[in-house]
């Protein structure tokens, strides 16, 4: 008989996003006239950019020529989208090294996968609440986890305990699921306290093209120190409607070299790349062509109507949660809006209520952690017409 992974043990039965597929499905079944409005999972809901779709079938168009035809590429990525990235980082005046980028299918299997590269007796530092593939991926491989507490009180961007010595810190900025964005200073201490400690900073930064403050950093790097202690995810999931088509980066800077227990010295970079090439054929050619037109100058601009679509839904919502004096975070820089239950309810018993009552689907907060217990999560990637009934039945119901 095999001896299984029996950390899978310590994992909730399912995952957050599985058991509110479960929930809405069971309702709609048992309710099928009634117009159900989903509001719930970060999926986005406008097509692609016309410069991505241009990209896309340029991809296609290469495939289809025995002179320009694509097999295997490499691991790390195209040297095209890999360029592309460097030059959209420094358009916002943050300095990366091409090379340093790895591109792969999102942000969600580099974060979960990620852990992989550290060993079990790591203190792995979590803010909760927090994004579930962060917790889950190192429950399942064994890792115990300190967390650290976002609450009403530090806006939900908890800063660092200098009582406490960390290994690993997982930040995430423009946060999921609440929204909060950290500034300038906030990510400098962050910063010290990495480098102080010799950790490393898992810094994701899906929902960066949300930002709308030049002071607030988009990025890590722009951090002074931050290619010593931090690795950087990013996705265009959200930022080019990519969550179908799958693209993805993460950059580990070459700086990021730690000794060993045989006092050998071993490189981040040179082991992710290793992970990669072994576990990883790389990401498709006609993908990359669609996010290397992203990239572009003309491309962002594209996506940023895009986000501004979203941004008014974002405001809808939030206005509505101002009429009814419910205390919420985010929605500014960020396409998520995170509010107390109203009545003090539990997010689950909140999540039945508002699909029984509303036909409104949102996220409860206590899938992302205790301090989410009494809290809710609605995105603003739903349409204008779809965002302005739900926030219409939503203030009929309070």
């Amino acid at each position: 008989m095999p001896k299984l992974n029996e950390n899978y043990q310590n994992l909730k039965e399912s995952y957050l996003f599985s058991e509110i597929a479960h929930r809405v499905a069971a309702y709609t079944k048992a309710n099928p006239g009634k117009k159900v409005i989903r509001l719930g999972i970060g999926d986005v809901t406008l097509p692609l950019t016309p410069l991505a779709v241009r990209g896309l079938h340029a991809g296609v168009d290469a495939m289809a020529d025995s002179a320009t035809f694509k097999g295997y590429g490499p691991e790390q990525g195209y040297g095209f989208l890999r360029s592309a990235i460097h030059d959209y980082y420094a358009r916002n005046g943050v300095q990366i090294d091409a090379d340093d980028i790895f591109i792969s299918d999102g942000a969600k299997s580099d974060t979960g996968n990620i852990s992989e590269l550290f060993a079990a007796d790591n203190t792995i530092l979590i803010p909760d609440p927090v994004y579930p593939v962060y917790v889950d991926s190192n429950l399942m491989n064994g890792k115990k986890i300190t967390y650290l507490s976002g609450n009403a009180d530090n806006q939900f961007l908890p800063m660092p305990d200098k009582q406490i010595h960390a290994d690993i810190i997982y930040l995430c900025s423009p946060n999921n699921p609440t929204g909060a964005v950290y500034n300038r200073a906030q990510l400098t201490e962050w910063v010290g306290y990495a480098l102080e400690n010799q950790a490393v900073i898992l810094f994701d930064s899906a929902y960066e093209a949300f930002i709308t403050d030049p002071a607030l950093p988009r990025s890590i790097y722009a951090i002074e120190g931050a290619r010593r202690c931090a690795i950087e995810f990013c996705s265009l999931s959200k930022t080019a409607g990519f969550t179908g088509t799958r693209c993805g980066y993460t950059i580990v800077p070459r700086e990021l070299v730690f000794t060993a227990s045989d006092g050998r010295e071993m490189s981040l970079h040179a082991m992710w790349n290793r992970r990669q090439s072994t576990k990883f054929n790389g990401t498709s050619f006609i993908i990359q062509k669609g996010a290397e037109a992203v990239f572009s100058p003309e491309g962002m601009a594209q996506c940023q109507e895009n986000i501004r679509y979203y941004q008014e839904n974002a405001k809808m919502i939030a206005e509505t949660l101002n009429r009814k004096n419910i205390r919420f975070f985010g929605g500014i820089h960020s396409p998520y809006i995170w509010f107390e239950c109203p009545d003090h309810m539990e997010s689950w018993e909140f999540f039945d209520y508002l699909l029984t009552n509303a036909q409104v689907v949102g996220t409860p907060g206590a899938g992302f952690g205790k301090n989410g217990a009494n809290y809710f999560r609605l995105t603003a990637f739903g349409s204008h017409e779809n965002t302005k009934e739900a926030m219409e039945r939503f203030e009929r119901l309070f």
